[in-house]
């Protein structure tokens, strides 16, 4: 079972990953003023994600019947290494951020020009690929500059909590099947009770205001400049949610079973 762990640690890195470098795009959007045509291509970091999706879920599943038909299987060691697997794409995505925010920027330059993903994928050549090192670029960290950056502690504190619930919401389900085998059908299509929270908290408070401070930094520069290191802020609390989720998984889900059984 270790192989297939090391597949789905690697398709869950690469699902944080992806959406976490969403933000890249973003901000790539706002420096150039096109940020419509930025917030279209977040729909390709979408499709990467869901497609790793379609590999990782039923893998992961797979370790619910393996445990099933063996006593002495950790299962919970198991999907704790994917949660893990989950913070560190996070983490390499907060790494790659500065990099990527200028590899898009290319991108969304060569769109303009192409007119279509078709034809911007087709007119890449190898030279091209070859000079993306150029635009690598090393992060820098200091705390003290995201001190003032208008941002409350709860709106920080809720990024997190709401990205825990997302991270945790299908394994939670799958560890319910486990606990409540008679139950177990019924628990591992449940992740929507926990996910189902996690929307709703991401619709009412998390992207209402993460949207008005991207269309305030489209009209005021200073705004502009500060709105790369408001978007790493988000993207490191989303890592603490990844982080929390351990924490999360073992209440999740025996939530799930209690809501389970009661249907």
């Amino acid at each position: 079972m270790e192989q297939q762990l090391l597949i789905v640690f690697a398709m869950t890195m690469i699902i944080h990953a992806a959406e976490t470098l969403s933000y890249s795009i973003r901000l790539a959007g706002v420096r150039l003023n096109k940020i419509a045509v930025a917030l279209s291509l977040t729909g390709i970091i979408v499709l990467v994600s869901r497609t790793a999706n379609l590999i990782q879920a039923p893998l992961t599943a797979k370790f619910v019947d393996f445990a099933r038909d063996h006593a002495t299987f950790d299962l919970l060691r198991y999907l704790r290494v994917i949660l893990l697997a989950s913070s560190v794409g996070t983490l390499v995505a907060i790494v790659l951020f500065p990099s990527f925010v200028g590899l898009f920027a290319i991108v969304i330059r060569r769109l303009e020009v192409t007119g279509s993903i078709p034809r911007l994928i087709s007119s890449v050549t190898l030279g091209q690929l070859r000079n993306t090192k150029r635009y690598l670029r090393v992060p820098r960290l200091r705390i003290s500059q995201y001190r003032y950056l208008g941002i409350s502690k709860k709106f920080i504190l809720l990024n997190m909590v709401v990205t825990s619930f997302y991270t945790v919401g299908v394994l939670a389900s799958l560890y319910a099947a486990h606990l409540l085998p008679q139950f177990s059908t019924t628990a591992s299509q449940a992740s929507g009770i926990i996910n189902g929270m996690a929307t709703i908290l991401l619709t009412v408070f998390i992207d209402p205001q993460l949207g008005l401070i991207t269309d305030k930094a489209l009209t005021d520069p200073q705004r502009r400049e500060q709105l790369g290191k408001i978007y790493v802020l988000m993207m490191t609390t989303r890592f603490f949610g990844t982080m929390l989720a351990q924490l999360v998984l073992v209440p999740a889900a025996y939530f799930i079973g209690t809501v389970v059984k009661w249907i």
